[in-house]
């Protein structure tokens, strides 16, 4: 084990998630899930359809609130904490189901993103003061920043739903990284990607863990992209959590194959 690897296995977890259940009536989407993210991991989230992974994830970012258990991040419980907030303290995501401004173009939905972690009120946007306007310079710096960092100069200024489903992904990513986030939440990245797309994908998901010294949490179905990108995999079925380990560990664990084959486990 080299230094670096010591510091991560070392390192208090970023998100901690502790027995979380989740009920919807009379079915248990989660029951008892416990799993820590240490900081500059990236970690794949795994399981079949039904499994719970999408319920954990809106869990995460505050969609949910589970009917028991806590979710602690960076040492703080967020279970209190209005899903408008999360943003504020570091947890940014996408959504497998585009949530973008169709109409507005590319530039503006990232400045939507930066406006997550600002500090300006109505009142001070609404006069103009002077606060406000510096503000909204560096809004738009950092948004022009990330969208050159992405690739989509191009497209700055078209309205985003007449691009092509790939690019919507990216900017989609971009929002997302304009929040300034510690976390990243990624849910199913790849879906509806082609090979090559989903290729660029994984290259460009390590850059920005390794260039912004992010922490990286994927729900994904494209198993190539998972095990190629993830320092860890954690495989849920049926709302409980079955493996955890490095990629050759959970893909060699009877129970995933077990999951996703619907063989028995010996």
């Amino acid at each position: 084990m080299n230094a670096v690897e010591s510091t991560v296995q070392q390192a208090a977890p970023l998100l901690a998630a502790r027995d979380v259940t989740m009920h919807f009536g009379g079915i248990v989407a989660l029951d008892g899930i416990t799993l820590d993210i240490e900081p500059g991991r990236i970690v794949g989230l795994i399981g079949p359809n039904g499994a719970g992974k999408t319920t954990l994830f809106n869990c995460l970012s505050r969609l949910y609130t589970p009917s028991s258990g806590d979710i602690r991040f960076a040492g703080q419980s967020i279970l209190r904490l209005p899903a408008h907030r999360v943003a504020g303290i570091g947890i940014g995501r996408t959504f497998q189901n585009l949530a973008l401004f169709r109409g507005l173009s590319v530039l503006d939905n990232v400045r939507i993103g930066c406006h997550a972690r600002g500090r300006s009120d109505y009142l001070s946007d609404a006069l103009r003061l002077p606060w406000s306007r510096r503000g909204e310079i560096t809004v738009r710096e950092t948004a022009e920043e990330i969208i050159g960092y992405l690739g989509l100069d191009a497209v700055a200024s078209r309205p985003v739903g007449d691009l092509p489903f790939g690019t919507q992904k990216r900017v989609e990513l971009a929002r997302a990284l304009a929040t300034h986030p510690k976390l990243l939440l990624l849910d199913e990245p790849a879906s509806g990607l082609n090979h090559e797309e989903v290729s660029t994908l994984g290259e460009t998901i390590r850059r920005i863990r390794n260039e912004r010294e992010l922490t990286i949490l994927l729900v994904e179905h494209h198993m190539g992209l998972v095990m190629s990108i993830s320092d860890k995999v954690i495989a849920l079925n049926f709302g409980r959590r079955i493996a955890e380990g490095t990629p050759s560990e959970v893909q060699a664990n009877p129970e995933v194959v077990a999951a996703y084959l619907g063989s028995e486990v010996a």
